[in-house]
C-alpha cells in the first residue's frame, strides 16, 4: 500500500502552529503524515498525536513516522472524538491542533474507494471503511427531495433537482452500483451547454455525496468547539479547507469564538459577559503560492485559517 499525499500549505501551517519542541500537538487528519513528519522533526521532548479514521492512513503513518516512534501516538478514530482520545492517552491539554479537511490524494487515487468521478469503481466514499452509510445507500435509498437537498446544499449544484430526478428514474430500472454509472446519469441530467462550462459535470455532486456519507460539515463544526476544551492558553488551531462550505464554517466558528458577545448592537456596553476564547491569527485565509500550485494543482482551492487560545 502506498499512501501518497502531498501536504498542502505545509510551510505555512507549520509556521502558524508555532511549534514548541517540548509541546504536544495533534494532527487530526493524519493522511499521508506529511504535516506530521514536519512537526515531529521539530519536536525534542514533545509528542504528536496523529488521528485518522482511515485505517490505511494509520498503517502508512506507522512506516512514514517510524524514526519518531517514541514521540508519536497514532489513533484510528474520527477527530470529533479528540477529547476522549486525549483522555484515553492521559493527555489533558495540547499546544496545537492541525486539521487538513476533506478527501486525501490517496483516497481520490485509490479507484476502489469510490471517491473519484475519474475512475469507475463501486459507489462507496467512506473515509472510515467500517462505517454503515456509503454512497451506494445515499444514491439508491434517499428520497428525491432529500437527494436534491444534499446535492444542492453540499455541492452548491444549480442542477440539483434535475440530477436527483434522473437518479430516481435510473434506479427504478436497476440499482446504481458504480461511480461510472452515476457519472453518466449526471452528464445526462445536465444540459449540454452547461456541461461545456466550468469543472467536470460530476464534481459538485460527488463532493455533496461524499460530505453526506461522512457527515463532514457537522463533524467540522463540533470538532472546533471540542478542540477548545483541550487547547492550552497560547495554543493554536490551524485548519486547511478545500471548498467554500468548509471555509465558511471555520471562518464563522473562529469569529464566534473571538467575539462571542450576544448583546444587541444598540447596547453601549456588553452585559452578557461572554469572554473571547481565541484571537484570530490569520485576518484573511492563506492560499497556496504560485510555486506550490505548479507542483500540486490540488492546492488551488486550499485555504488556511488559524486562531490562538487566550
Amino acid at each position: 500500500m502506498i499512501f501518497e499525499h502531498k501536504p498542502v500549505l505545509l510551510e505555512e501551517a507549520i509556521s502558524l502552529l508555532n511549534i514548541d519542541p517540548n509541546g504536544i500537538y495533534v494532527d487530526g487528519t493524519l493522511g499521508g503524515a506529511g504535516h506530521s513528519y514536519e512537526i515531529c522533526k521539530m519536536l525534542e521532548k514533545g509528542k504528536l498525536v496523529g488521528i485518522d479514521q482511515d485505517s490505511d492512513a494509520i498503517e502508512a503513518a506507522k512506516q512514514r513516522l517510524s524514526q519518531f516512534r517514541e514521540k508519536v501516538i497514532l489513533v484510528n478514530d474520527n477527530f470529533i472524538n479528540i477529547v476522549n482520545i486525549l483522555k484515553q492517552n492521559k493527555i489533558e491539554k495540547v499546544d496545537g491542533i492541525l486539521l487538513d479537511i476533506g478527501v486525501s490524494s490517496y483516497q481520490l487515487d485509490e479507484a476502489d474507494r469510490g471517491f473519484s468521478y475519474q475512475n469507475d469503481a463501486p459507489l462507496d466514499m467512506r473515509m472510515n471503511k467500517g462505517a454503515k452509510l456509503s454512497a451506494k445507500e445515499v444514491i439508491n435509498e434517499y428520497l428525491e427531495n432529500k437527494l436534491s437537498k444534499v446535492i444542492f446544499e453540499y455541492g452548491e449544484e444549480r442542477w440539483a433537482k434535475r440530477i436527483a430526478k434522473f437518479i430516481i428514474n435510473a434506479r427504478q430500472n436497476k440499482s446504481i452500483e458504480t461511480t461510472g454509472e452515476l457519472v453518466e446519469i449526471i452528464k445526462n441530467a445536465i444540459p449540454a451547454p452547461a456541461r461545456r462550462e466550468g469543472p467536470h459535470p460530476a464534481k459538485r455532486t460527488f463532493q455533496a455525496i461524499r460530505i453526506e456519507v461522512n457527515n463532514e460539515l457537522e463533524v467540522l463544526k463540533q470538532v472546533i468547539n471540542n478542540s477548545m476544551e483541550v487547547l492550552n492558553t497560547r495554543g493554536r488551531m490551524c485548519i486547511i479547507t478545500f471548498h467554500s462550505l468548509e471555509d465558511r464554517i471555520v471562518k464563522e466558528a473562529f469569529l464566534s469564538l473571538s467575539n462571542p458577545c450576544i448583546c444587541p448592537p444598540r447596547f453601549p456596553v456588553c452585559i452578557c459577559n461572554k469572554k473571547s476564547i481565541v484571537k484570530i491569527v490569520t485576518k484573511k485565509p492563506i492560499s497556496a503560492n504560485v510555486e506550490e500550485l505548479e507542483e500540486n494543482p490540488r492546492a488551488r482551492s486550499a485555504k488556511l485559517r488559524a486562531v490562538e487560545k487566550i
